[in-house]
């Protein structure tokens, strides 16, 4: 089954839930803040996303709310330790298919692919 990580409050994942729906696909919704993930599934995802960089939201205000010296972890250990205390810096929502697949973040085309719908 499908799962999407993200935040119950977060507008872009509202719209990826409605999005699942509409086209039928079976899933589960996780907020990240309720079930806070494991060490070893945020390197997974990190791995998945290219970097720790391209997990982590820059855009949002608890990003921009940190110190200077915050945002500029310098190992695995650092980054696992922000995000277990501010998992809302990750980019939402995280899909994680079936087959063990990792993909961030929604749009109708994205989904459409990540799914396998054609129009």
């Amino acid at each position: 089954m499908t799962t999407l990580y993200g935040l119950k409050n977060c507008d872009t994942c509202k719209k990826a839930l409605n999005w699942l729906k509409r086209f039928g696909i079976e899933h589960r919704f996780v907020d990240y803040r309720d079930e806070r993930q494991s060490p070893d599934t945020l390197v997974a995802w990190k791995d998945a996303a290219g970097g720790w960089d391209m997990l982590i939201n820059k855009s949002s205000t608890t990003w921009r709310g940190l110190s200077p010296n915050r945002k500029t972890p310098g190992s695995d250990a650092e980054w696992k330790l922000l995000l277990k205390e501010y998992p809302q810096l990750m980019r939402r929502p995280v899909v994680v298919l079936d087959d063990g697949t990792v993909a961030q973040g929604f749009s109708d085309n994205g989904f459409k692919k990540l799914f396998d719908i054609r129009n």
